[in-house]
This record gives C-alpha cells, sequence and structure tokens, in this order.
C-alpha cells in the first residue's frame, strides 16, 4: 500500500504555512465551496444538538426518505430502503470500492482519493483517457479494450466510476458517452458508481446531460451529499442510492458501515433531512451559489485563455483545467512550483490526478476567491455583479498579473510561449 497525505488536503496546509510566514497566496488548489451556512440549517442543528444516540447504521429514517424523495424529483423513483447514508460521501466510495470489489476503471484524470481508495481496499485502478472536451467518464471504447485486456491478465474488474460534472476538469460527460459507456458496462458486467456531489451546481441548467442511472439504474449506484451545493463540507455527510433489488450489495455496505463509522452524527443528519427535502429557500441558496461559481470560474476561465492556456469552459462546479503545456517550462510538477513560489499562485498539479506528469496541466479552483471573511463571501453570494466586488477583483488581478508575469519570464528566458487556440480542449 502506497498510500499518502490526499494532495488536496496536503497543499491545503501547506498555503496555510505560507499565508502564517506572511506570504500573499491566491489559493486556488482547494475544492471547498467557500459559502457560509443557510441560517435554516444553522436552526436545524441547534434544534436536534439532544440528539446523541448512534441511530441506524443506514441512517435516520427521516434522512433516507428525504434523499429518496431527492432523487425521485429527479425522475429516478427511489424507496428509503435503497439510501446509505455515512459521514461524507467520501467513506460512501470508500466502502463501496470495499463492497464491490475488484479492480476499478476511473477517468484520467479524476479526483486524488478515487486512485488512493483503490490502492487502500487491494484493488488496482484502471486510468482510461476522457474524450476530448469532455470530463469525468472514461472513454467507453477505451474502457472496453482496457477491461478485456486487464481480464485476460488474470485480473477481476468489476466496476467503473464517473464524475457528474466532473472534478478537476469542471466538464461534463456528453449524452451520446455516457450512453455508449453503460452500453459497454452492461457487456461487460461492470457495476457504475457515479459520483454526483457537484450534479446541482451545473451552471447552465440547460445542458443536456444524462446519469448513468437514467440509462442503466439497475447497475448504478449514486453518490452525493451537501458539501458543495450547499457548503457543508465540515459538517460531513452523505447519501448513496443502491439499485433496486441490490441486496447483497447494501448488506456489504451496511456491513462495512459499521465497523468504520457506525452512523452519521445524529444532529447533522436532522439538519442534511430537512436540506434534502428541498424547500424553497435552500433552492434558492442552491441557485445563488451556481450563479456565483459560474461567473467567477468563467473570470478565471477568461485569465487563463488571455494567458494563451488551453482550456475548455467549465461547465459545472469551481474547478478548471488548464494546460499550459505552451509556456514549455516542463510538466505539472515543475508548472506548480512556479505558479506557487514565483507568482503567489497555489494550485494543484495534474498528475495528482493520474495525468502525464509530463503535461504542464493543472487543477484549478475557484470558489476560495469569494471573500475572506463569511460577510465577504455573504456578500459576494447575494451581489449582482460579484465580479466587481473589491476583494474578488484583487484576486482576479492577482491571477492575471501572475500568470502575464510568468509569460513574460518565459520569453525573457528564451522560451517563446506557444499561443494556443482558446476552443482547443485540454485532453480530459
Amino acid at each position: 500500500m502506497n498510500v499518502t497525505l490526499s494532495a488536496t488536503l496536503a497543499a491545503n496546509e501547506d498555503i496555510e504555512r505560507r499565508r502564517r510566514a506572511g506570504e500573499r497566496v491566491l489559493h486556488l488548489a482547494f475544492g471547498e465551496a467557500g459559502l457560509p451556512v443557510h441560517p435554516a440549517l444553522l436552526d436545524r442543528l441547534v434544534a436536534a444538538a439532544d440528539r446523541n444516540g448512534y441511530g441506524p447504521v443506514a441512517g435516520a429514517m427521516e434522512l433516507r426518505e428525504a434523499a429518496a424523495g431527492y432523487w425521485t424529483r429527479r425522475g429516478l423513483v427511489t424507496e428509503p430502503d435503497q439510501v446509505v447514508c455515512a459521514p461524507g460521501s467520501k467513506p460512501l466510495l470508500y466502502g463501496l470500492q470495499l463492497a464491490i470489489g475488484g479492480d476499478i476503471v476511473l477517468p484520467k484524470p479524476s479526483w486524488v482519493s478515487y486512485a488512493a481508495q483503490a490502492d487502500l481496499v487491494g484493488a488496482e485502478p484502471i486510468m482510461v483517457p476522457t474524450p476530448p472536451g469532455e470530463g469525468g467518464a472514461p472513454d467507453p471504447d477505451l474502457v472496453a479494450a482496457a477491461v478485456l485486456r486487464a481480464r485476460a491478465q488474470g485480473r477481476t474488474v468489476r466496476s467503473v466510476l464517473v464524475t457528474l460534472p466532473d472534478n478537476p476538469t469542471g466538464r461534463l460527460a456528453s449524452p451520446r458517452t455516457m450512453g455508449r459507456l453503460v452500453q459497454v458496462a452492461r457487456e461487460l458486467d461492470l457495476m457504475i458508481i457515479s459520483d454526483e456531489i457537484y450534479r446541482d451546481l451545473v451552471h447552465d441548467l440547460a445542458t443536456p446531460f444524462l446519469s448513468p442511472a437514467d440509462l442503466a439504474p439497475e447497475r448504478t449506484v449514486i453518490t452525493t451529499g451537501l458539501s458543495k451545493s450547499l457548503a457543508l463540507g465540515g459538517w460531513r455527510i452523505g447519501v448513496a442510492r443502491l439499485p433496486h433489488g441490490a441486496r447483497g450489495l447494501l448488506d456489504k455496505v451496511l456491513a462495512i458501515a459499521s465497523e468504520i463509522w457506525s452512523a452519521p452524527a445524529a444532529p447533522v443528519q436532522q439538519a442534511a433531512a430537512y436540506a434534502f427535502t428541498e424547500p424553497v429557500e435552500l433552492v434558492e441558496r442552491v441557485a445563488r451559489s451556481r450563479r456565483l461559481h459560474a461567473v467567477v470560474a468563467n473570470a478565471v476561465h477568461a485569465a487563463f485563455v488571455e494567458a494563451g492556456a488551453s482550456v475548455p469552459a467549465p461547465q459545472g462546479g469551481f474547478y478548471l483545467y488548464p494546460d499550459l503545456g505552451h509556456l514549455g517550462v516542463g510538466g505539472s510538477a515543475e508548472i506548480t512550483k512556479l505558479l506557487i513560489e514565483d507568482h503567489g499562485i497555489a494550485v494543484l498539479p495534474g498528475h495528482a490526478f493520474g495525468d502525464d506528469p509530463s503535461a504542464a496541466r493543472v487543477r484549478v479552483a475557484t470558489s476560495l476567491l469569494y471573500g475572506e471573511s463569511q460577510e465577504e463571501r455573504m456578500t459576494a453570494l447575494t451581489s449582482s455583479d460579484p465580479l466587481s466586488l473589491p476583494w474578488i477583483s484583487a484576486n482576479l488581478a492577482h491571477l492575471s498579473r501572475g500568470l502575464h508575469d510568468l509569460s513574460t519570464r518565459q520569453q525573457a528566458a528564451g522560451r517563446t510561449p506557444r499561443r494556443t487556440m482558446a476552443a482547443t480542449p485540454a485532453h480530459g
């Protein structure tokens, strides 16, 4: 086993250390939603503070019923006994890999914890590139070839994972890609794990996309939570929807849960049950969050395009995945080091997400640009023009200046940046 501290958490600690030392660092490395908690959720949490029992391993019935309603409203009829709750979707994803067993197919690039969790459970991830310009789903034709090759070598491959929309690219898989991937999963008898933690933050609700559960509910497990849509990362609550009739899988997940987390925190479950019923005030909060994430992510996208990077426009969440190979400075580790040490811009290297280390691609998270204080973040959330707010404007100016200075220095060093077309899709 070769598991180290998560790249996102390690970067967060390094940035805090630099800031304590007085360095000016623009934090684009940590995928936290960066917004205040809605007062209605605080009220529910406080009201349930006296609930100190463990409760059912699968989660409180109120929460399972609410989560079932959440999926049913999205066209996927769900019963409470198909729902399992946990302290975050991250342990659910780990428990699912452990329960399903075998090796797993992952998109390349994909969130840092997927491959690390595979290593923890003794599996070997099969990294398969996404179609150009898309994100979150491995190329179906490449999946088929990779799985057949692995099985011919005696490996057991039982699952494939998708993210909707994607971290790290901020992109969506096209309906065509998802349809073909579901077909391949059926042909090869693969379970599909669909991480939909960012689903409610697709920027344009008219954008066509499909969950694999829309096409193959009998073999798709969905995980989600409230850490992104309602900025409750620190509350640690996640839910999973298992296929109808998958009693064997459900029993395995519950057995794993009983030995690892027992049950989510009871007061948090009560607040989450309220959230998953989607009352009007929380629907409005998610809509405001979606708009802010989109506005700021697109402004950051414009800054990278202006600097000559190849980067598809974001479609959901608060991530971008620019390719800075035109600068000719090396791979993802080299460009990441240059950005933070010489220009005060913290990003994550693409190789942390399973990408080719020689490619100068980085993951950029935009959600911590909204402000340092709760007051600034709330102002950003409610502003009709968040880009005009002084602190957001200053952050964007810092980014543009750093990217410009980096390009200028490379020119002075004799490395003339190669101008790339803004519409050229990055790999992944």
